[in-house]
């Protein structure tokens, strides 16, 4: 039995707790960090990462399908499944080393095993105490489900999806947030018929609702079925297929049935409440500088409420270092933290939406224009469709960018600067934007809001 000391102990190695670990060595301090699973934590190993890799054999399968189109000679004979995985596993595992050895090269004291907070500032693995002058909670989230709707067999979390052997016949999806609309997309571009369940009105519900019913077009265009507004009431398997049973009684299905219904705060028996945390329904209550109710004691990443985002977290873990350190970082509010869904089209925001805008301001305060991706050359050259979709203040900043085409994620670096640097489009509209990209649909449309538009009428 040991007790050792440090500056910080940092509570899981997701995003947000290896994020508080490196940025903490670089500013001096000693720092444990206590990780029961692997280093990386849900993002590295079944989250962002392998789901990304998966959309990127989509894309290469939907490229051979459709290579006559840009006169390539190619056929889609179907997806080797192992060898996806293997392609995936490789990804996981490279990043996974690299980050084995910056910890390493930083001189920081990585603990395995399921660490509990026994007192304000010491954290229990086995029998072993890891005592800190600050201590960081970041322990990450799981995959939630219904009440009633027992995982297993054939109803299966994003982890389980990860790992099939085989592509679906036909998949159901219970959810249309980010991960249930990616999967969904995947499985489509493999071969497999899918079906959406989400009980809000719209698929990518937390997007301003221009962007969500054009999301709903794309899909019903590349087939993909989807139920809005209506609630799940049961499902039963056997060994051959599952069967969703909806609250209007319609029934659906499948092979699979994917539970996409959003994660929880992984917080259960750490011992957080009892050392004097306070809690709410399984989240760490934070301060807006991210200080729980005990003095030196932070937490970060998605057991904090707020959008569950791997960059969230690793924002927030940097920002806590440098807040013990004395440095003041600023806070970026969730809402201008940019999003990204990976799907096909891609998705992605930063700011308000136009009704939040509005509800904020007031509707004669706001002007929105919504540029058409068939006016860039480049997103021809890519045969995609879409727009870009800026809100400001009526002479005043952007307020919110809201993009959805093929490789809009790789966009929102300056349209979150926009947001976060409180631009007025007049700023933005001199700057150039490199031809043909992409890029320079952004800068159509602040071109348009600063009264000059060129291509866009």
């Amino acid at each position: 039995m040991t007790d050792q000391t440090f500056d910080l102990v940092v509570l899981g190695a997701g995003s947000g707790g290896y994020a508080a670990a490196l940025r903490a060595t670089e500013l001096g301090m000693s720092v444990a960090l206590i990780e029961k699973s692997k280093v990386g934590g849900t993002c590295l190993h079944v989250g962002c990462i392998p789901t990304k890799a998966l959309l990127h054999a989509a894309e290469v399968a939907d490229a051979a399908r459709d290579a006559a189109k840009f006169g390539v000679t190619a056929e889609f004979q179907g997806i080797d499944v192992p060898g996806v995985q293997a392609y995936k596993d490789e990804v996981v595992q490279s990043k996974w080393k690299g980050l084995q050895g910056l910890l390493k090269a930083r001189g920081i004291t990585t603990v395995e095993g399921e660490g509990r907070l026994v007192a304000p500032l010491t954290v229990q693995v086995g029998a072993d105490t890891y005592t800190g002058k600050h201590v960081v909670l970041a322990t990450g989230s799981y995959s939630r489900t219904l009440p009633g709707l027992e995982i297993g067999g054939r109803i299966i979390t994003s982890e389980q999806a990860l790992a099939l052997e085989t592509v679906p016949r036909k998949a159901i999806v219970l959810g249309g947030g980010v991960i249930g609309v990616e999967f969904s997309s995947v499985w489509k571009s493999w071969g497999a018929d899918v079906t959406i369940v989400e009980a809000l009105p719209h698929l990518v519900p937390n997007e301003d609702e221009s962007i969500s019913k054009q999301f709903e077009r794309a899909f019903r265009k590349r087939g993909i079925d989807f139920k809005l507004g209506v609630r799940f009431q049961s499902a039963t398997q056997t060994a051959d297929g599952v069967t969703v049973t909806l609250e209007n009684g319609e029934t659906i299905e499948g092979d699979v049935l994917l539970v996409a219904v959003g994660r929880g705060p992984a917080t259960a028996g750490l011992g957080f409440e009892e050392a004097g945390v306070t809690m709410d329904r399984g989240f760490v209550i934070t301060d807006e500088r991210l200080r729980t109710s005990l003095p030196g004691v932070y937490a970060v990443g998605d057991i904090v409420p707020g959008l569950q985002l791997a960059h969230r977290g690793f924002q927030q873990g940097i920002f806590v270092a440098e807040e013990i350190a004395g440095l003041k970082p600023i806070v970026v509010p969730d809402v201008n933290i940019p999003k990204v869904t990976y799907s096909d089209p891609e998705v992605a925001s930063v700011g308000l939406t136009e009704a939040k805008a509005v509800e904020a301001h007031g509707a004669d305060a706001v002007t929105t224009y919504d540029y058409n991706l068939a006016g860039n050359g480049k997103s021809h050259i890519l045969h995609t469709s879409g727009s870009i979709k800026v809100v400001r203040l009526k002479d005043g900043p952007v307020l919110g960018v809201h993009m959805i085409g093929a490789r809009v994620g790789e966009l929102i670096g300056e349209a979150q600067l926009a947001v976060n640097w409180e631009a007025y489009p007049e700023d933005v509209a001199p700057l150039i934007h490199a031809h043909p990209t992409q890029n320079e649909a952004l800068g159509e449309a602040f071109l348009a809001l600063a009264g000059k538009p060129l291509h866009a009428i």
